[in-house]
């Protein structure tokens, strides 16, 4: 999911879809643990490029990660706990693809920033994406 500074949804995509809702549930509540962790981390994050924010918290279904870019755009990620094969370090360079393609949309001239994303090119990424790791 990506969410505004304001924290509504600019893109949400989840698989399998039957629980799709649920998974709306967790990537809002998780909002509220990733504004707390920048706000413990103040002034530190003026001097980061991109902020990492790693595990926010487990569940006994879900792992939620969380990423924030330098303009506060905020990207979470619900990956199942039985996946065991996803270290750190591919979920984070799975959020550094996934920010450089909101990149892309970014400065496409047509798509307003706010707006939902709605991008052929972007479901595909993040359809490989999510394949990926099933």
């Amino acid at each position: 999911a990506i969410c505004s500074p304001q924290n509504y949804p600019l893109y949400i995509r989840s698989v399998p879809t039957e629980n799709e809702l649920k998974f709306h549930y967790t990537v809002h509540t998780s909002l509220d643990v990733v504004d707390e962790k920048i706000s413990a981390m103040g002034k530190a994050l003026v001097d980061q490029r991109e902020l990492y924010l790693g595990l926010l918290y487990p569940t006994e279904d879900y792992k939620v990660y969380g990423y924030v870019t330098n303009s506060k755009v905020k990207f979470v990620m619900v990956v199942d706990s039985s996946n065991t094969a996803l270290r750190d370090n591919e979920i984070r360079s799975m959020f550094r693809k996934l920010h450089n393609s909101y990149t892309d949309i970014m400065c496409n001239p047509f798509y307003n920033p706010g707006d939902r994303i709605h991008s052929r090119a972007f479901d595909s990424m993040v359809n490989s994406m999510m394949m990926q790791v099933c």
